[in-house]
């Protein structure tokens, strides 16, 4: 029997087996006045300005705000996956001395 996934699940399954990478997962909340899809796309949309490398969103809880017995505000969890970058290395101090070494014994 073959089993079908969706793109978001190939695309994390894909991912868990990079041995060689480092993710973090982190949980935000995004709120809407319009719908639950509304509050999670802010939530990503706002993050990407200052997340790089952002690779899966899960929507992991979906909830209302109440005033008076009605619907004041959707609120979207939402864990977000991104990719740790490795720190650039520092580059070799140069060799001032050696250098000057060579020009006076010429």
């Amino acid at each position: 029997m073959s089993r079908s996934t969706t793109p978001c699940r190939e695309r994390h399954e894909e991912e868990i087996a990079m041995p060689n990478n480092v993710y973090r997962i982190t949980e935000i909340v995004g709120t809407s006045t319009r719908s639950w899809e509304d509050a999670a796309k802010r939530a990503i949309e706002t993050a990407a300005k200052s997340l790089r490398g952002l690779r899966v969103a899960e929507v992991s809880d979906l909830d209302v705000t109440v005033e008076n017995g009605k619907v004041k505000a959707y609120r979207a969890k939402v864990k977000l996956s991104f990719k740790y970058e490795a720190a650039p290395t520092a580059a070799a101090p140069k060799k001032k001395a050696a250098k000057k070494k060579k020009a006076r014994r010429r």
